[in-house]
């Protein structure tokens, strides 16, 4: 079960289920069932979208293939146990930490990491990205549940760098670094430079959480597994849905004395769910599955944005972006000089007449971005794989006809 952009908390300002300003509820439900028919219906894909599909077609495939990683005729789980139990030792020995909490959302997760951390520091200061997902997509969570201020020691589109970290003017008791950066374009800074960053913030006397919603494919830009990776931190978050394809949830590691903490807070807020099996079976389904792809899923990101540099430059497109230049992970951003209504449009048409899904939904770049200019995050996934240089092109010169400012 890959997903596309990760989309689906009800927290993400962006997911692919937003049917823009259609109008009033009626079309804006109407125009969501298009889209997510022909989505489904499109027999050619870089991936497969979050709620691609239906629901019948989704329990069957986790049937199937859950079969092959638990025992389903086994009990369901009870407050946690039982195969939950089960997903949060699999989690806590694939990222070498002592133990490691289920929680129902990310969001949960995250601020439940960041509360235990300012009670143990005594310091209610959060270091962060002002693109970080607390700031983004969490309504001052931080600030309205737990009484947490934030700094930011950069504005810039990309992590924030040790010299940065070292100098930030105000004292702060923890350093929280989301890999990759998801608003700056899924970017990652280079293995130094994240081990010079957390130093930094030990100099600091601070301690570093990993906001690794998409941590599990970092690894090959890194260059290292990822046991090293969380090494570096004292807590990381992982989502199960994003980049496993899971149907929801999320996981907490660090010290077993923290966890523990942690899953005392999962209770206060509304996370002891009764039965969560679904969501567990299909994040054991996505460790065992697609874990070991996302490193292929990376490289051929990588060819896919080559493909599409040199279709758009074919085509005398006249500016765009493809961001980063060389994919960081399997995901990235494309930018063009058109409106993001007759982009995303263009790109439901290309599903519906062609069965091709190339993009899937257009924005509009918030400041600083270009005026007159849209972009749309492109993920490759296990059916993107299929997808040569050729074919990325023909997509794109098909997509580009239906572009309805190129007249």
């Amino acid at each position: 079960m890959t997903a596309d952009k990760g989309a689906g908390e009800a927290e993400e300002a962006r997911a692919d289920l937003d049917a823009g300003d259609a109008g009033d509820a009626g079309d804006a439900e109407a125009e969501r069932a298009r889209r997510l028919a022909a989505w489904t219906a499109a027999r050619r894909k870089l991936s497969d979208g979050p709620v691609d599909g239906t629901i019948a077609g989704r329990l069957a495939r986790l049937a199937q293939e859950g079969a092959e990683v638990h025992d389903l005729d086994g009990s369901p789980d009870i407050y946690g146990d039982g195969i939950v139990a089960r997903l949060e030792e699999r989690t806590a020995a694939t990222l070498g930490h002592e133990a490691a909490a289920f929680f129902p959302t990310g969001t949960m997760a995250q601020q439940v990491a960041l509360r235990c951390w300012a009670g143990r520091t005594g310091d209610p200061v959060v270091a962060l990205h002002p693109a970080a997902h607390p700031e983004r997509h969490e309504r001052g969570a931080p600030g309205r549940l737990s009484g947490l201020s934030t700094v930011h020691p950069t504005t810039e589109p990309r992590p924030p760098t040790a010299g940065e970290v070292r100098e930030l003017e105000e004292p702060f008791g923890t350093l929280m670094l989301e890999l990759p950066l998801r608003e700056a374009g899924f970017v990652l800074p280079a293995w130094d430079e994240l081990v010079a960053v957390v130093e930094a913030a030990r100099e600091r006397d601070a301690v570093v959480h990993f906001d690794g919603a998409r941590l599990w494919e970092c690894a090959a830009h890194f260059g290292r597994t990822l046991p090293e990776i969380a090494a570096l931190a004292d807590s990381v978050y992982v989502s199960f849905y994003k980049s496993l394809g899971g149907l929801s949830g999320a996981a907490l590691a660090g010290p077993a004395d923290f966890v523990a903490q942690a899953r005392a807070w999962r209770h206060r807020y509304g996370g002891q769910v009764f039965q969560q099996w679904p969501a567990a079976l299909s994040a054991l389904v996505g460790l065992e599955r697609e874990l070991p792809r996302l490193p292929g899923y990376v490289a051929h990101a990588k060819a896919v944005a080559a493909a599409l540099r040199e279709g758009l430059t074919e085509a005398g497109v006249p500016w765009f972006r493809i961001h980063p230049a060389e994919p960081h992970t399997h995901q990235f951003q494309v930018w063009l000089p058109y409106g993001a209504d007759g982009l995303t449009e263009a790109g439901v048409r290309q599903a519906e007449e062609e069965g091709t899904v190339l993009f899937r939904v257009w924005e509009a770049p918030g400041t600083p971005g270009p005026p007159g200019t849209a972009v749309a995050e492109v993920t490759v996934g296990a059916p993107g794989l299929r997808w040569g240089p050729q074919d990325v092109r023909d997509a794109l010169y098909g997509f580009l006809a239906r572009v309805p400012e190129r007249g």
